[in-house]
C-alpha cells in the first residue's frame, strides 16, 4: 500500500482566517466564541456561536461568484486556496487527471436555504433566484474546489453529521493508499450560523447558552461553530521526488457504526473505531501521545468517550493527553473534523497541545488529562483526531511524525 502525507493546510474558522492564526490561538488558548451577529437573532434561545466575524465575500469573491457560492463554499474555496499555495501543486496534464476531492459537510448551503425560505414565505415571493439548487447542494464546494483548480480525478462528498470530515479524509486517505489518486484535497466545511439553522439546533435542548465546557463537571452543552478547513493529502514517494515539506503522514483510519440510536453515543462503538484505527496504523497503543477528542460539552458524548478511549487503551489511557478544541471554535458539524485536526498537525509539527478551555471542575467520569485550560509542549509520535456523529457513526484518524 502506498504511504500518504500531508503537504498543505488551510483554514477559515472562528480562530483565524489562516493556518497560522489559527495555530497561534490554539497555542494561546483563545476563544472564538461570542454573540451571534445575524437577522432575527433577538428571537433565538441560543445566542452565541463560533461565528466568523469581520469577512466581507466582496473582497475576495465577484458578485457572479457570490451568486453562486454559499457560505460554505467560500469558505471552503478560501482554504483550499491556502493549503494548496503551501503545497505548491500546479494541475495540470496527468497530475490533474489523477487529483481529486474529497470533502465533509453536513447542512449544505444553509444560508441560502434560510434566505429563499425567507423570500418565499416572509417576503411573499413566488421566485427565488435559478442557482438556489446548484447553490445549495452538499457536493458544491467539492465540485467548485474541482473547477477552480482543475481536478479531474475522484471527487464527491461525505455527509455523516458531525464525522463527515473524517469519513470525508478518511475516504482520500484510502484514494491515495490504494493507488487510484496520486493527491486528494480533502477536509470539510460548514456554515448553519443561520436563524433556521441555529432555531434547529436549539431543538434538541443540547445547545448551551454562555460556554463550551468539554469534560468539565458544570458543562451544559455545546455551541456551534462554522468555517472550514482543507487538506492535500499526498503519495509520500510523489511528494518526496518534488521535494515537497511533509507536515505529517496519514497512517491509519477506522469507521464504524453503532447501530443503535439515532442521537445517542454508544462506547462500544466509539471503542471499537479507536482501536481500529490504531491497528489499521499499525502502532502499538502506547504510542500514541494525543488524542483531539470530539468532545462536545455534551454529559452524554463527554463521559461516553472518555470511556470508550480508556477501554480501548488500558492503563496507557491515564498517560494520553486528551483534548477538545470546540471549546474555542466551537462545534463545526460536518466541517469539525477538518478544523480538528489542525490541532494534531500542531502537535506533531510544533509540539504543541492544544487545550481544552473553560474547564472549571473536574468530572470523575471524565477522569483523562484533558489539557484544561492552558497549552502544554510535548513531543508526540502518533495522534488521534475522533469524530462521533449522530446516526451512530464513528470515524478516526491516525497522524504521525515523519
Amino acid at each position: 500500500m502506498k504511504r500518504v502525507v500531508i503537504t498543505g493546510q488551510g483554514t477559515i474558522n472562528a480562530l483565524g482566517t489562516n493556518v497560522s492564526e489559527t495555530w497561534e490561538a490554539m497555542r494561546e488558548g483563545r476563544c472564538g466564541i461570542g454573540p451571534l451577529e445575524m437577522r432575527d437573532v433577538d428571537r433565538l434561545a441560543i445566542q452565541i456561536g463560533g461565528q466568523v466575524k469581520g469577512y466581507d465575500p466582496e473582497t475576495v469573491f465577484n458578485r457572479q461568484q457570490i451568486l453562486l457560492y454559499d457560505r460554505f463554499t467560500q469558505f471552503t474555496l478560501l482554504s483550499a486556496r491556502e493549503a494548496i499555495a503551501q503545497a505548491g501543486l500546479n494541475f495540470i496534464g496527468d497530475l490533474a487527471t489523477r487529483t481529486g476531492v474529497v470533502l465533509g459537510n453536513s447542512g449544505g448551503g444553509m444560508n441560502t436555504l434560510d434566505e429563499n425560505y425567507r423570500t418565499v414565505y416572509e417576503d411573499g415571493k413566488n421566485r427565488v433566484h435559478p442557482f438556489v439548487v446548484p447553490k445549495l447542494m452538499n457536493n458544491a464546494a467539492a465540485s467548485h474546489v474541482s473547477m477552480e483548480f482543475n481536478l479531474k480525478g475522484p471527487t464527491f462528498t461525505v455527509s455523516t453529521a458531525c464525522a463527515s470530515s473524517n469519513h470525508a479524509m478518511g475516504q482520500a486517505f484510502q484514494i491515495i493508499r490504494s493507488g487510484m489518486a496520486e493527491v486528494m484535497i480533502t477536509g470539510g466545511s460548514e456554515s448553519m450560523l443561520c436563524f433556521g439553522g441555529v432555531k434547529a439546533w436549539e431543538g434538541l435542548r443540547v445547545m448551551s447558552k454562555d460556554a463550551c465546557r468539554p469534560f468539565s463537571a458544570n458543562r451544559n452543552g455545546m455551541v456551534q461553530g462554522e468555517g472550514a478547513a482543507v487538506f492535500v493529502f499526498e503519495e509520500y514517494e510523489h511528494a518526496r521526488a518534488r521535494g515537497a515539506e511533509i507536515l505529517a503522514e496519514v497512517i491509519g483510519f477506522a469507521m464504524t457504526s453503532d447501530a443503535a440510536d439515532i442521537v445517542m453515543p454508544s462506547k462500544q462503538g466509539a471503542a471499537r473505531t479507536i482501536a481500529g484505527a490504531v491497528k489499521d496504523a499499525r502502532v502499538n497503543p502506547e504510542q500514541v501521545g494525543y488524542i483531539n477528542a470530539h468532545g462536545t460539552g455534551t454529559a452524554a458524548n463527554d463521559k461516553t468517550e472518555c470511556a470508550a478511549v480508556a477501554d480501548a487503551f488500558g492503563h496507557h489511557a491515564d498517560d494520553l493527553m486528551i483534548s477538545s478544541t470546540k471549546s474555542m471554535h466551537g462545534h463545526l458539524i460536518g466541517g469539525t473534523g477538518a478544523v480538528e485536526l489542525l490541532a494534531c498537525t500542531l502537535a506533531l509539527r510544533e509540539g504543541v497541545i492544544a487545550p481544552t478551555i473553560g474547564y472549571e471542575e473536574p468530572d470523575p467520569e471524565c477522569a483523562l488529562d484533558v489539557v484544561p485550560n492552558v497549552a502544554r509542549e510535548a513531543k508526540v509520535e502518533v495522534v488521534l483526531s475522533n469524530a462521533f456523529a449522530f446516526g451512530g457513526l464513528n470515524a478516526v484518524l491516525v497522524l504521525s511524525r515523519v
